[in-house]
């Protein structure tokens, strides 16, 4: 079962798919949820119920002190991060945050570096002899193969933001000059999955796969659930390589051939989780159980094959600036 106790969850990034579909669920739960993104016009900040509080950028130097600022003035129970931007802050903030009572439920710090700088994903990846597509430096270029589609994008990029696909090499050099942090990896074709997880704080993980049959701008619009073992086997020891724990998804493509190749982690719920909970995985409630260190019921986190999900853009709320009553986040003390 999962956690009856009403919390009181921060949630980060509420504006963009991941944070807000996160705050959701927990507010259906019956939790209270501190919602916060440093854009004031951010989706979650509308939902009913969610108290909106406008915090500095993730690399603003005023973060740790206004996230500690809220979470001291609020009595916050614990943080989940719905970005990728706000993990290596709140990685840092960890030992004060947890002295002040706030729970996190991340992995080691390496853990989270290693997924989310690309090319040290790829270089684990390997060393654990999981495929994953190819991947070079700029100033490594000179050893592609001739005729390999490739793919431009920010090393440390996330949201399929600045991603570019080409398919020639003098466009992938040009693009390595406009993309900041750039890498180039192989372009891999085929059916695109992403896994929903839950690794308890066993190691134990339970993975949801549903296929990305429509994806526009890095969200996914259809999708449906399926069952594939070796598809569920590499994700579960591509978790096991990079020391995951907690809530976060992994991505991948099955080609033509039926060769499954992982493309990276998340270290977050991923945006179209939804499909998981239509499909009878408990998916929050269960990340819910395990932050607070109760145990995670993997049965409960079964789900039914075949279940699709469609998805569009939601006009959430309309208003005037003028009349935005939304709190910035108290400082407090980090030292």
């Amino acid at each position: 079962m999962p956690d009856q106790t009403r919390r009181r969850i921060l949630v980060t990034g509420v504006g963009a798919n991941p944070g807000l579909g996160l705050a959701r669920s927990l507010l259906r739960l019956g939790h209270q949820v501190i919602a916060v993104d440093a854009n004031p016009l951010a989706p979650g900040f509308f939902l009913d119920d969610a108290s909106p509080y406008v915090i500095p950028q993730a690399t603003d130097l005023d973060y740790p002190e206004a996230i500690v600022g809220l979470c001291q003035a609020l009595a916050v129970d614990a943080i989940v991060a719905g970005i990728e931007n706000d993990l290596p802050p709140l990685l840092h903030l960890r030992p004060l945050l947890e002295a002040d009572g706030v729970r996190l439920w991340l992995p080691e710090a390496k853990s989270v570096h290693d997924c989310i700088d690309k090319a040290r994903f790829h270089q684990v990846l390997t060393e654990h002899g999981i495929p994953t597509p190819r991947t070079w430096e700029p100033e490594d270029l000179g050893l592609v193969p001739a005729g390999v589609e490739l793919v431009v994008k920010p090393r440390s990029g996330h949201g399929s933001q600045g991603v570019h696909m080409v398919t020639s090499l003098p466009q992938a050099r040009v693009l390595c000059e406009l993309v900041s942090g750039a890498i180039v990896q192989e372009r891999i074709r085929g059916t695109e999955f992403t896994a929903d997880c839950l690794v308890d704080r066993d190691g134990r993980a339970s993975a949801i796969l549903r296929r990305r049959d429509l994806v526009k701008a890095g969200c996914v619009a259809v999708s449906t659930t399926f069952e594939d073992q070796a598809v569920h086997d590499l994700v579960v020891d591509t978790l096991r390589a990079v020391r995951a724990a907690g809530l976060c998804c992994v991505q991948g493509f099955i080609t033509d051939d039926a060769r499954v190749t992982i493309t990276e982690v998340n270290v977050r719920i991923a945006g179209g989780y939804a499909l998981t909970e239509a499909a009878g995985a408990d998916l929050v409630g269960q990340m819910v159980n395990g932050l607070f260190g109760l145990p995670v019921d993997h049965d409960l986190l079964t789900y039914r094959t075949g279940v699709f999900l469609t998805n569009y853009l939601e006009t959430l709320h309309v208003g005037d600036v003028a009349e935005l009553e939304i709190a910035a986040a108290p400082k407090g003390v980090t030292a």
